[in-house]
């Protein structure tokens, strides 16, 4: 695949209409509505979904599983990122510079494509803002032991495969579980937030003829 048409054809599909809340949905859990009101006073972060080559050159996207440090998505798989520092420029600038304090990903290399639907995640109040990025080498992941337990590296294209999304029973809060929809992929389990903003990354590069 020619790299270069890859990225220009997401970066044009990231800046035209989006799938938004409605693929969003597609991987909530029956308790969430993505259309609910937002409440004032929300936190800010972001996160990046990053898109490299590897292993014979199929495209792949990193996930991190963080730390169970007590905090409400501990022990969970998610893209790098996190709050919104008062010294970032913007959004974009806060994903970039998690991903390089959280995984060593080279942030002055990342070309940034566009950015996805923002999504509010009630159990910890923060508004997310993802950005799509892409590097045209694997970087050499050095993950931040204090934040990081394992850096997960998944193929792209897996994710076109209807098969791998699966209901998943996790904990919600102690003495609840919930069936939730999740992606089922060589053992990892991809589930709420992380999935629905995947799932319309998803959708976006579905529209690119290369890429399928």
């Amino acid at each position: 695949m020619n790299w270069e048409t890859f990225t220009d054809g997401l970066a044009s599909q990231l800046s035209s209409d989006l799938p938004g809340k409605e693929a969003q949905r597609e991987m909530a859990s029956s308790l969430r509505d993505p259309y609910f009101p937002i409440p004032d006073g929300y936190r800010e972060s972001a996160v990046l979904a990053l898109i490299y080559p590897y292993q014979d050159q199929k495209l792949h996207v990193v996930f991190m599983r963080r730390t169970k440090d007590g905090r409400a998505h501990g022990g969970q798989i998610s893209f790098p990122g996190g709050r919104v520092e008062a010294e970032d420029l913007d959004t974009i600038h806060t994903a970039l510079r998690e991903a390089e304090e959280e995984l060593s990903v080279p942030s002055q290399q990342v070309k940034i494509l566009g950015t996805l639907t923002e999504l509010y995640i009630p159990v910890s109040n923060f508004m997310v803002y993802p950005a799509v990025g892409f590097l045209p080498e694997r970087p050499t992941f050095i993950p931040q032991p204090e934040e990081v337990d394992e850096v997960i590296e998944l193929r792209l294209d897996t994710f076109f495969n209807s098969a791998i999304i699966q209901m998943h029973n996790v904990q919600i809060r102690p003495n609840l579980y919930l069936n939730v929809p999740s992606f089922k992929i060589d053992g990892y389990v991809i589930w709420g937030a992380t999935a629905m903003m995947m799932n319309e990354l998803i959708h976006v590069v579905k529209r690119i003829p290369e890429a399928i």
